[in-house]
């Protein structure tokens, strides 16, 4: 048996680096990784990380395609209108579906229609057979399965984990779909220049193998609904309207995603036209959102409940706006990447913020519901705020496309801003 040396004194971690690891602990693996803990969402994070890089590399190739197929700035707003418009009109009617069937499964099959989709604009690309009214057909198609997805992924994610560690879900969630729009934007703008949009379509078409292994692996089954009385799409409407916190946050994000976020469709006409850049400048503009917004999500997650979430999501909404009316008066790529990672992060606080809260007051019987009135909002309204940037940017100028939006957000989260700041949460 070892004998210890009589004056043995075991190490004492110093209290600062004690007291530093500690925090360091509680806002990692304690704040936003907590739910990489359950193994159902591990199988479902990953799945969905390989799907949406390929995701963003069709967007990317995809608004590129149109430009040089249209030279119009107005074309590119469309297709992203037309991408979205099935949203618009079917996402409420998606949140009833989600509530009565298996949604697993139903995820499954949409995720296969995305994948048709993206093989056949694939092909036609490569064939050279494409042109710009198969892009906007192609795109409604897609729009269609999204209009059902969406609200049905929303509602399933809140099954994979336990209610405490709901933010920490969401937080992952947007982390995802933040760190694909840096990697999608940056392989595509080197993919655009050496084989073209096909490649990436081709490649998106592939990705889509990643989800569809990730939810056959997913051991949780989620039981359809129980018939009843007939459902209303406007449920989940009534439920937010009926809580004045929620219906803020809700109003909230309706200037967001008119407004705010209104020049993302048109930043190809912006890398082009007043920074002067090409693919390559484009995708590293997309890509800088993606950094911002994967550092806002690590960073609420990170907060958990020690913030009111109507107060982060003020606080994102006016720096947003404020960010976006920067934006406009910028013509150096640099200083354009710094504006789009910081309006990035704040487009993370405020939609996490707003979809927890929604997610939480909602009852699992009306769940799907009311995440259909959040992706009605965020993705419906979309080709709005497309279909006025492109007009304005068309007739004129891009810059003050951009610097009318963001003045306007800005206005209307200021005059919430006193309804948001509320002490707890609601």
């Amino acid at each position: 048996m070892a004998i210890e040396p009589p004056h043995y004194i075991p190490p004492v971690p110093h209290p600062r680096l004690a007291t530093v690891t500690a925090q360091f602990r509680a806002a990692t693996l304690d704040g936003p990784f907590r739910a990489l803990r359950y193994p159902d969402f591990r199988r479902f994070a990953t799945g969905q990380t390989v799907s949406l890089v390929g995701t963003w590399m069709q967007q990317i190739a995809q608004g590129w395609l149109v430009l040089e197929l249209t030279g119009s700035p107005f074309a590119v707003g469309l297709v992203t209108t037309l991408n979205t418009l099935p949203i618009l009109l079917f996402t409420l009617y998606g949140g009833v579906v989600a509530d009565r069937v298996d949604k697993r499964r139903f995820i499954m099959l949409l995720q296969t229609v995305m994948l048709v989709e993206a093989a056949l604009l694939a092909w036609l690309t490569l064939t050279d057979r494409v042109t710009v009214e198969w892009i906007w057909a192609l795109a409604l198609a897609f729009g269609l399965a999204t209009a059902f997805e969406v609200p049905t992924r929303q509602s399933y994610l809140v099954e994979l984990v336990p209610a405490e560690d709901l933010v920490s879900a969401a937080a992952l969630n947007s982390t995802i779909y933040n760190l694909a729009r840096v990697i999608g934007p940056s392989v595509a703008g080197v993919i655009l220049a050496i084989a073209g949009p096909g490649a990436c379509f081709a490649l998106n078409a592939i990705s889509y193998l990643g989800i569809l292994v990730g939810l056959v692996r997913i051991r949780h089954r989620s039981s359809p609904g129980q018939a009843g009385r007939r459902p209303s799409v406007f449920t989940g409407v009534q439920f937010i309207a009926s809580r004045p916190l929620l219906k803020a946050l809700a109003q909230q994000m309706v200037l967001i995603s008119v407004f705010a976020v209104s020049f993302i469709p048109i930043l190809p006409v912006y890398a082009r036209d007043v920074l002067g850049t090409g693919a390559s400048g484009y995708g590293a503009l997309t890509s800088a959102i993606g950094v911002g917004a994967a550092l806002g999500a690590f960073i609420v997650g990170g907060l958990g409940r020690r913030i009111p979430r109507s107060r982060l999501a003020s606080v994102g909404a006016v720096l947003l706006s404020l960010t976006v009316v920067l934006l406009a008066t910028v013509h150096h790529l640099g200083i354009a990447m710094a504006c789009l990672a910081i309006g990035g992060a704040a487009m993370a606080t405020t939609g996490i913020s707003t979809a927890t809260s929604l997610q939480l007051e909602a009852t699992p019987d009306l769940r799907g519901r009311v995440m259909a009135v959040y992706s009605f909002v965020v993705l419906g309204l979309t080709p709005i705020g497309a279909f006025q940037a492109g007009w304005v940017a068309e007739h004129l100028g891009t810059p003050l496309a951009i610097g009318l939006s963001g003045g306007v957000s800005l206005l209307g989260a200021l005059v919430l801003r006193r309804r948001l700041l509320v002490p707890v949460e609601g």
